[in-house]
């Protein structure tokens, strides 16, 4: 069985993912896959393995996490993020609701 992916890119991608994969209902890992110090675009790419508890509510806590990195009200902001599902499915989160985050991650 294939992880589901996720693909996070901006200045922040670091501290965004390690805040994502820090919820205790998911389990996995990551990395960072590239680096333009002169645009200052960072991506990172980890894969869920696992998911503790229900994928509705981790669903939430994801679309949450997005539109707070997104809109920079920590400071912090992501361009893009990309989950691509077991089934090869892929979903942008710009304006991905919480019922299609749900779809991907029960695939």
């Amino acid at each position: 069985m294939a992880d589901i992916q996720i693909s996070v890119e901006g200045q922040d991608a670091v501290a965004a993912t390690e805040e994502l994969f820090a919820m205790s209902d998911l389990s996995g890992n990551w990395e960072t896959v590239g680096d333009d110090e002169k645009e200052g675009i960072l991506a990172t790419i980890g894969a869920i393995v696992a998911i503790a508890g229900g994928t509705l509510a981790i669903a939430e806590q994801i679309r949450k996490w997005y539109q707070e990195y997104k809109k920079g009200t920590s400071g912090k902001k992501i361009e893009k993020v990309l989950i691509v599902g077991k089934r090869g499915r892929r979903l942008l989160l710009e304006n991905a609701t919480i019922d299609q985050i749900k779809q991907i991650l029960d695939e």
